[in-house]
């Protein structure tokens, strides 16, 4: 069977969970046939004969606000993904929490359908070098899926852990959300000094990702995650397909035009990695609801100039002879 990572070669899509408003206009439940929506609109893209994509969905997890989910409403969105995936691409599910949690939702995970798992940081605790390569070890241990392990927030791996990790069968990605270029260097370095090339796949997990793949890709790390590509699946494959065939104008014109001003904007509010996608996926005509306390949504001075962004984004575009999906 191919292993999860070699169908991850592509852009990588993390829908937002959308929730029904309340009469108090705060988050109810899981509305899932809007996020049936929201997955088929995207998957659409799938058949684009130019510019195809995305490669693999990625539910529940950072974008997709793991953290205030239930298991029941886990495992009700894993299998509506599985279902619109219906196995054109894979679906990674997130896990996190203590070990004991995370086998919780990765068997949720397995049996509503899910090809792999992205294993979010322990809860709250930052532990040694050896307490995290205990945790992963257990998680691994605890399922028969391939695992994308997650450095991010309270995590920080030294290259020798992640060099004992990937001994790990199922143990096949490493993410990174923490944006040390020296780390993760010597982390790429240390796997390859002991394993070999390929051991390892490695993805750029930042917000706003593409600011820094040009970066990341000078590393070793040749994916990243896509969180724009919610809102402005136009734009988004417009910047992955001109990165991987080195259209230099096209990327950094969109980098100047639309990501600086769109990573300058998120810095405005704590959270708004996720309450500006909520917002631009509203803007883009559907209603995925608000987003879950603590996370707060989108002021509408700050909804309003996203809009501005996606309009110069798309003129980005057209200057560039590129259709959009406007």
């Amino acid at each position: 069977m191919q292993s999860l990572v070699d169908r991850l070669d592509g852009l990588l899509y993390f829908p937002v969970t959308p929730f029904a408003r309340t009469a108090a206009s705060r988050p109810g439940r899981v509305d899932l046939d809007v996020y049936r929506e929201h997955l088929r609109s995207r998957l659409a893209f799938l058949d684009a004969a130019d510019r195809p994509g995305p490669a693999a969905v990625f539910a529940c997890c950072g974008t997709g606000e793991f953290h205030s989910l239930d298991v029941q409403e886990y495992a009700e969105c894993v299998r509506a993904a599985a279902e619109v995936a219906a196995g054109r691409v894979p679906v990674v599910a997130g896990i996190g929490y203590g070990a004991g949690l995370a086998a919780t939702f990765a068997g949720a995970a397995k049996e509503a359908g899910a090809d792999g798992l992205l294993v979010m940081p322990p809860y709250l605790v930052a532990g040694s070098a050896a307490g995290l390569r205990e945790h992963y070890t257990t998680v691994a241990e605890n399922t028969d899926l391939e695992l994308i392990i997650y450095q991010r927030d309270n995590v920080t791996f030294s290259p020798d852990v992640v060099a004992d990790l990937a001994e790990i069968p199922n143990i096949v990605g490493f993410k990174d959300g923490k944006g040390d270029l020296d780390l993760m260097q010597r982390i790429v370095s240390a796997v390859r000094d002991r394993h070999g090339e390929g051991k390892l796949h490695y993805f750029n997990g930042l917000p706003t990702a593409e600011m820094s793949q040009l970066a990341y890709a000078g590393v070793g790390v040749p994916n990243y995650s896509s969180a724009v590509f919610c809102f402005v699946p136009d734009i988004a494959l417009a910047f992955y397909h001109a990165y991987r065939q080195g259209q230099t104008g096209v990327v950094n014109d969109l980098l100047d035009r639309f990501f600086r001003p769109l990573v300058e904007l998120r810095a405005k509010a704590p959270g708004y990695a996720v309450a500006l996608v909520k917002a631009g996926v509203r803007l883009d005509g559907l209603d995925a609801g608000p987003v879950r306390p603590p996370l707060t949504d989108a002021a509408p001075e700050h909804v309003e100039r996203l809009a501005e962004l996606i309009r110069e984004g798309r003129r980005v575009l057209t200057e560039h002879g590129i259709g959009t999906a406007a």
